[in-house]
């Protein structure tokens, strides 16, 4: 009997897209080594790179890598338009995913789509932070990272473009980087009085790598799905988390019986946009930390691409990845108070 729709572990893809996703899932398998190790020799090379361009722009952008922590290897690539607009606009501080445990700011995937998210959007400074990464960085390395840089771009660093506003910073991140970005949002609404300068007006949460101890019915039925299964998820939080914690601990299950929330001020956590997609094993984890965060009287709204796989908007061949880009752009001018 055919596959029905509902059955289906896939949307049809183009021919990259599907190339690309195939390739991608071996090499992760490949790299999750039993022990919980990564050979990062083999995960360079497996990882192509892409070069900053600061002096020639690529595709009408510039970037530089620019180093925040020389002790810890922490770095972030900085993109900004070849030809900036003179009036003040936002930053947008992003996280790539990657289960916690691959891939880079540098990544060529990420390289450019970081280049086009600063082309269209009304932005001075797309910011892609090159966090430190687990089995040999677990928890807390990432937020940690995230924290080290928000107070690095709170000192207005001289890299930054004339037209970066500092008061209008959005967070944003795909997979476990919107982990990260929930992690982030919370610290600066805790240590705001940290910050001199950098506000926090939203946040961007790209289909996030959230957990549990129990499966959801998404993670079971979407088995077989690209990019995400079972036994990559459990590799990569058993890589992150402490030695043993399971899935409840509160880095994973930020709404579980362990989330330790008490205490916490729900009315300083910015505006959220959760993008969801409907071949993604893990939305119902998503449509959770949207209900979540909406329980807790958050301004926080869902937006769900029914044919979207897991990272969907890296494929610029898929029609979902512009739609989604200039959701964004609406977001930002919508939570900055529109473009000067």
């Amino acid at each position: 009997m055919a596959e029905t729709k509902t059955q289906a572990k896939s949307p049809p893809l183009p021919w990259k897209v599907r190339i690309f996703a195939t390739i991608s899932s071996a090499v992760t398998d490949a790299l999750c080594a039993s022990d919980h190790t990564v050979n990062r020799r083999l995960s360079r090379f497996l990882d192509p790179r892409a070069s900053p361009s600061p002096t020639t722009p690529v595709s009408g952008v510039l970037s530089t890598d620019v180093t925040v922590d020389p002790s810890i290897n922490l770095w972030f690539r900085l993109f900004t338009p070849s030809s900036p607009s003179p009036s003040p606009l936002p930053i947008l501080l992003f996280f790539h995913g990657g289960g916690f445990a691959f891939l880079s700011a540098a990544s060529k995937p990420y390289d450019a789509v970081c280049r086009r998210i600063c082309r269209r959007l009304p932005v001075s400074a797309v910011i892609s932070v090159n966090y430190r990464l687990a089995p040999e960085h677990p928890h807390p390395a990432a937020y940690d990272d995230a924290a080290a840089v928000l107070r690095f771009l709170d000192s207005s660093p001289p890299i930054l473009p004339p037209n970066a506003d500092l008061t209008n910073v959005f967070l944003s991140g795909d997979s476990a980087g919107a982990n990260i970005v929930h992690h982030a949002a919370k610290w600066c609404s805790s240590n705001a009085h940290l910050l001199k300068t950098l506000k926090i007006k939203g946040t961007v949460s790209i289909q996030p790598f959230f957990g549990g101890v129990d499966w959801t019915a998404s993670e079971v039925r979407l088995e077989g799905a690209p990019i995400v299964n079972i036994k990559r998820v459990e590799w990569m939080w058993e890589a992150f988390l402490p030695v043993g914690s399971d899935r409840d601990h509160p880095a994973s299950n930020v709404f579980g019986p362990r989330s330790g929330l008490d205490g916490f001020d729900w009315g300083t956590f910015p505006p959220t946009v959760v993008i969801v997609g409907g071949f993604d094993p893990l939305q119902d984890r998503q449509r959770g930390y949207y209900e979540g965060l909406k329980k807790r009287g958050v301004d926080v709204r869902v937006v769900e691409y029914p044919n979207a796989i897991h990272a969907f908007y890296v494929f610029p061949e898929l029609p979902e990845s512009g739609v989604f880009i200039d959701m964004v752009g609406r977001f930002i001018e919508e939570k900055s108070g529109g473009v000067k």
